[in-house]
């Protein structure tokens, strides 16, 4: 009888909620922790899938829960997908922003080591940890000299991940540029744009003349899930395709038959300090996608828009 796969995902943000169900499609376990259990999960609600999951109460600071948690479920693979998610919060909020990204990993390595566990061991993280001068990021691109919080913290945990590596343990940096989905908060760019154009009101923006790199969730699980069968890595998944703020608009409010100029307030309060007007995911990322795993980005650009649009 063949072994049944269990996945420990640490955190119940978008991104675990359509892992698991792609997890769940290849007839394996899911397990999801998260810091509170008075929460709804509603993204595994969404998805239909609550029903299928086993959550769990999981204080990442405390070494004793891990190990507790570990032993319980005996997981092939965690995928730490916690962490505080906004750049602009992680200012006010420090010390959750560097506890959240480093500590709760930190954590998971040590009970890694300290009992020679073999496990995979998965770490979101953030593109805008690099800043290449020309804006195509490779992972090998320069770390980002920007001192927000959110951004030192990923890199300091980066940095941690591959010198892990060094005692045996199989640990993987994923690192997403920005990852749609219709249970993005409404406060994200694309979702905020397109839940303006179909209500027909006018939007609040900031720079519209920035070039960025969307992909969207269920592609990116899918080859998420392809690299946790390969060796560990450091490695960028992104669509790779760059759109402006402005090109969005256009896209969002076409669909509606409406001339977005119309609709558009430039407010400096969306605008960032010292912001690149190109980052986005390097080609040669995703030849290497195509070429080792067979597997190719196909939704980005107008098509992504339209695809948000839709489902909200």
């Amino acid at each position: 009888m063949n072994k049944i796969n269990h996945n420990l995902i640490i955190g119940s943000g978008v991104l675990g909620a359509y892992l698991s169900k792609e997890i769940l499609k290849k007839k394996e376990k899911v397990i999801v922790a998260s810091r509170s259990l008075k929460k709804k999960f509603k993204n595994y609600s969404f998805l239909n899938i609550h029903n299928q999951i086993k959550f769990e109460k999981l204080n990442i600071k405390n070494k004793k829960e891990i190990i507790r948690i570990i032993k319980k479920y005996n997981p092939d693979k965690i995928y730490y997908f916690s962490g505080q998610s906004s750049l602009t919060k992680s200012y006010k909020l420090r010390n959750q922003t560097y506890t959240s990204h480093y500590i709760g990993v930190k954590n998971f390595l040590d009970v890694m080591k300290e009992n020679k566990l073999k496990f995979k061991f998965f770490k979101a993280n953030s593109g805008y940890i690099f800043s290449p001068r020309d804006g195509f990021i490779k992972i090998n691109s320069k770390f980002s000299s920007n001192k927000n919080p959110y951004i030192q913290s990923q890199q300091k945990t980066f940095k941690m991940i591959k010198s892990y590596r060094r005692f045996g343990l199989k640990t993987f940096n994923l690192v997403f540029m920005q990852i749609e989905s219709p249970l993005r908060d409404n406060n994200f760019f694309i979702k905020k744009v397109c839940l303006s154009a179909k209500n027909k009101k006018k939007i609040t923006v900031g720079n519209l003349n920035t070039f960025r790199d969307y992909s969207w969730i269920t592609e990116i699980v899918k080859i998420v899930k392809l690299i946790s069968e390969s060796k560990p890595q450091d490695i960028i998944l992104s669509a790779g395709k760059k759109i402006s703020g402005k090109e969005i608009l256009n896209i969002a409010y076409g669909i509606n038959k409406l001339n977005y100029k119309k609709y558009f307030f430039v407010s400096n309060k969306y605008y960032r300090k010292n912001e690149k007007k190109i980052l986005i995911s390097h080609k040669q990322n995703n030849n290497y996608l195509q070429k080792k795993y067979g597997f190719k980005f196909k939704i980005y650009g107008k098509k992504l828009i339209e695809k948000m649009y839709n489902n909200i």
